[in-house]
């Protein structure tokens, strides 16, 4: 009933009308659409004053309350985003138009290698062109771009300086920046160091009912019925279910980056490098990985402990860490106009050296070590055989291994070759885009236990645009993806000759299986949009079905191992559709400034043939925010309405609906010569609500942030 409200208030609120307007972002992920108002894309941009309101530590909480996007925490040092219900590798996050060349895909308590505090802007597309960036980008792309190579010459010396500080988790953070430029070379250089402590919250930590829940599901209460429960009272108390906060989630940052560019002629050709270095520590919550402590106590049930203390060692086996380091390399090169019909040839080259460390108290559990090197090149042409569009090639190849006792990955090479295509035709009020992908995959193992594995893949979209008013555009896209396997997906424990060998991930305290034989993923997608611009105000409407073959899905199982669960990776044809909505609203002017409404509302659902409903999608949710917007003084308040998930999938626990109410203030203080000193504050979760993400594998472990004031002031010249 939710889903469909939520499609109603979105038709009501698009017939809205008002003057004509046109948004002037020029898109960087997409080459051929030069406007966001030319494009019937699916897409998110944030820029400017917005992001600065928006921007958080994680990029899935910069993106979460977007409609058709959302977060997915691990505790607050974790923070994926989520795409119409997709996340890990179909949801592919960029850094500079180059994959972030990290390992949060492989699993949820990775963190995601952007730094959203140093973004100038962050675009999401969603639909057919993201075939550009790999046919698994089913979901979407998220483009996180800064201008760690200068794109346009730099007069003289600007920069920034900012400091923010919030509650909840008690965050002190701050980040410079500083570009220059002397004749054609321009220079970049910024950093951002913050720290938290554990995260404040509204209750308790673990919500025992859930868990209780889920341990009935599985089973546990018929396994120890008229059993004695001495042993497991005593493991509940090794879960440490604290209250008003979350321990071991503290976070401790740092992110370093410089780079210079050499501008080569007045049309705008530049060629540049940079070098970033980013180091981040983060406690994963106590409780995601309770099953393996559980089962070191069940082992020594009927022991004598009197007199003995095992505080300290308890609290040891508690806590599990993430020491990440990150170095990466970008090189860029953007020649215009080299000759006729050519617009522009743009090259990307990356090589990104990642690793992180699972810490288990003193003791390094596994390794995670990634070497990973990219390139891409597009050229983009106009006016050829009356159409204009985007032919490139991309390459990739990375060395992957997790080394350790609890290493379940063996060491795998990759390699991934693509070659694509987009072109626009544009007859009258009509615009049309065909685009095509080829893609070849290879997974080497270095075990004896699975070979090597390659995959060939087509992806291919279509799409219409309309515009059958000066206000009014609509259109219609189909696409084919096809996605292969990832390393996890294939390797994960393959070298298990037997349940007993089978090895836990600690940092989520359960056990993951591949299937070296899955198949290629693909997915037949429809989309159908409705958008209204003008001057001040815009709203659009998208409606989507994705069907998907041999769906690749890693499902509870419901059995165990020594107490530990086991997930196995499985294909199932699935089906997701949904709606999103999005729209602001300009009311009227008011005193010295104007008085906006911005509206939002997302819903979707995710079918198995067979297993029944998808797992950790996000609820129905519609949203408001009132802008008031003047020269120097700008103030807002938003509210989230979330409704409950009740659909969670097998194995899985409801969560509860949430109101959240936030509200936020910022003044400028301009000064002489292009300076000027910005003040801003939120209180956010003005009620202190209780929020767990039905997108979180940890959300009956580690709610969301309490109620909390952020205070900032940033000084730009």
């Amino acid at each position: 009933m939710r889903f469909f409200l939520c499609l109603a208030v979105a038709a009501a609120s698009i017939s809205v009308s008002a003057e004509d307007r046109t948004l002037e972002h020029v898109f960087v992920t997409v080459p051929i659409h030069r406007q966001e108002a030319n494009s019937m894309l699916p897409v998110t941009v944030i820029t400017n004053e917005e992001l600065q309101r928006s921007v958080a530590t994680t990029i899935g909480e910069t993106l979460g309350n977007r409609a058709g996007l959302a977060n997915s925490s691990f505790g607050p040092g974790v923070g994926r985003p989520v795409i119409r219900g997709q996340q890990g590798p179909r949801a592919i996050t960029l850094q500079n138009n180059t994959s972030s060349a990290d390992v949060s895909s492989f699993s949820p308590d990775h963190a995601v290698t952007v730094e959203p505090m140093l973004a100038r802007s962050i675009e999401v597309l969603r639909g057919p062109s993201t075939l550009l960036y790999g046919g698994g980008a089913i979901g979407g792309i998220v483009n996180v771009i800064d201008n760690r190579i200068p794109r346009e010459r730099i007069e003289g010396i600007e920069g920034a300086a900012e400091y923010r500080y919030d509650y909840a988790p008690d965050l002190n953070s701050g980040v410079g920046l500083l570009e220059a430029g002397f004749g054609n070379f321009a220079f970049h250089l910024s950093g951002t160091s913050r720290s938290t402590s554990d995260l404040r919250i509204p209750g308790r930590a673990i919500d025992e009912a859930a868990l209780a829940e889920q341990e009935k599901m599985m089973g546990h209460d018929e396994e120890h019925e008229g059993e004695d429960h001495e042993g497991e009272e005593h493991g509940e108390e090794e879960v440490n279910n604290s209250k008003g906060k979350i321990a071991n989630t503290d976070t401790d940052t740092d992110v370093i980056t410089a780079g210079f560019s050499f501008h080569f002629d007045e049309k705008g050709s530049y060629a540049g490098f940079a070098v970033n270095n980013l180091n981040n520590k983060y406690g994963i919550p106590p409780g995601a990985h309770e099953h393996g402590h559980e089962e070191e106590h069940g082992d020594h049930e009927g022991e004598e402990h009197e007199g003995e203390d095992h505080e300290g060692e308890e609290e040891e086996e508690e806590i599990v860490r993430i020491d990440m380091d990150q170095t990466r390399y970008d090189a860029m090169l953007h020649l215009y106009e080299p000759m006729d019909s050519i617009e522009v040839v743009r090259g990307f080259l990356t090589y990104t050296d990642y690793e992180h460390k699972e810490l288990e108290g003193s003791e390094v559990g596994t390794r995670f070590k990634r070497d990973t090197w990219e390139g891409r090149l597009e050229v983009v042409h106009s006016a050829l055989l009356g159409t204009e569009g985007a032919i490139g090639l991309q390459a990739k190849s990375d060395e992957f291994e997790a080394v350790g006792e609890e290493g379940y990955i063996p060491q795998t090479d990759s390699t991934e070759l693509g070659l694509f295509l987009i072109e626009d035709f544009h007859r009258n009020e009509w615009t049309y885009e065909v685009g095509l992908r080829g893609e070849y995959v290879e997974r080497d193992p270095s075990t004896d236990a699975a070979s090597k594995e390659d995959f060939t893949n087509w992806s291919a979209s279509l799409s219409a645009l309309w515009q059958f008013d000066d206000n009014w555009q609509t259109g219609v896209s189909l696409a084919r993806s096809a996605r292969a396997p990832s390393t996890e997906e294939l390797f994960s424990n393959v070298d298990a000759m037997d349940p007993e060998q089978l090895v836990t991930h600690a940092a989520t305290g359960i056990i993951e299986v591949g299937d070296p034989d899955l198949d290629n993923e693909t997915s037949l997608n429809a989309d159908l949009a409705l958008q209204w611009h003008s001057a001040n105000s815009w709203a659009e409407l998208s409606v989507f079905y994705n069907h998907f073959d041999d769906y690749i899905f890693l499902r509870n199982t419901g059995e165990e191992v020594d107490e530990i669960a086991v997930y196995d990776y499985l294909q199932e044809d699935t089906k997701f559709y949904g709606v999103e909505f999005e729209s602001s609203f300009h009311l009227t002017d008011l005193g010295p400034g104007a008085l906006a409404l911005d509206l939002r509302g997302d819903a979707i659902r995710g079918d198995f043939d067979d297993s029944g409903d998808v797992p950790r999608l996000p609820p129905v949710r519609i949203g408001g925010r009132l802008n008031w917007t003047g020269d120097a003084f700008g103030a807002w308040l938003s509210v989230l309405n979330a409704g409950d998930q009740d659909r969670p999938g097998d194995f899985e626990t409801d969560t509860d609906g949430y109101t959240r109410w936030d509200l936020g203030a910022d003044y400028r203080f301009t000064f002489a010569q292009e300076r000027e000193l910005l003040v801003f504050m939120k209180w956010k979760n003005i009620t202190d609500e209780e929020i767990r993400l039905s997108t979180s594998f940890l959300r009956n472990y580690a709610p969301e942030a309490g109620q909390s004031v952020a205070v900032g002031i940033r000084f730009s010249f």
